[in-house]
């Protein structure tokens, strides 16, 4: 199984029709996914940014799934720039611990940076440093199914937190929270509103469209 990505803006005029389109064929969208073999399928929206992430039982992209890219091309077609076609994202870091099948243990935690010019090097050096201390070690939470994406500019994470791991931060991993999310203002900026509590700053909180 592969985890595969794609990057979409929207045209400014064509946002909402797009969203609205999106959200009244989500069915007819995770189906097609489905029969094309790609499971655990979905498409998150944050400013005019699409962000899609599917798990592939086969090696393929968008144009080659007939039943998918049928289902998306009325909404997309004349209405979207594409910046990252299916397969093409680099991946930035992983921890895939142990997927829960069952969905309804989890919440989604789902983000998007944009990262400073000549920054994605120093962004992957910093995560595979987080690789590196993880080891072979395998979670069993809180985090899940958690890999990170990089493309045209913009970061795309993917995170499915287990909710038996929910609890309020120490102390200490509060701050270190800060810290770490603070270094990483140095290279880039947030579009969606993880970090809000520590800036002050007011993002969109991006939402799950299919």
């Amino acid at each position: 199984m592969q985890r595969k990505t794609f990057l979409l803006k929207m045209f400014p005029d064509r946002q909402a029709a797009v969203l609205e389109q999106l959200a009244a064929l989500a069915p007819q969208i995770r189906a097609a996914a489905a029969r094309e073999g790609v499971g655990n399928f979905s498409i998150w929206s944050v400013q005019n940014l699409l962000c899609g992430y599917g798990e592939y039982e086969k090696d393929v992209d968008l144009d080659s799934e007939p039943e998918l890219a049928k289902a998306l091309e009325p909404v997309f077609d004349g209405n979207s720039e594409v910046i990252c076609p299916t397969g093409t994202m680099r991946l930035m870091y992983h921890d895939i611990g142990i997927v829960r099948e069952d969905k309804s243990l989890i919440r989604h935690r789902v983000f998007v940076t944009k990262l400073k010019p000549g920054c994605a090097d120093e962004y992957k050096r910093r995560h595979d440093g987080l690789i590196a201390a993880r080891g072979d070690a395998v979670s069993e939470g809180p985090d899940s199914n958690f890999t990170i994406w990089y493309g045209g500019g913009y970061i795309f994470g993917y995170c499915e937190k287990v909710k038996s791991f929910d609890r309020e931060m120490t102390p200490e991993e509060r701050e270190d929270t800060i810290k770490w999310e603070t270094r990483q203002l140095e290279i880039m900026d947030w579009l969606t509103d993880d970090v809000d509590w520590i800036t002050g700053e007011k993002h969109e909180h991006i939402r799950r469209i299919v």
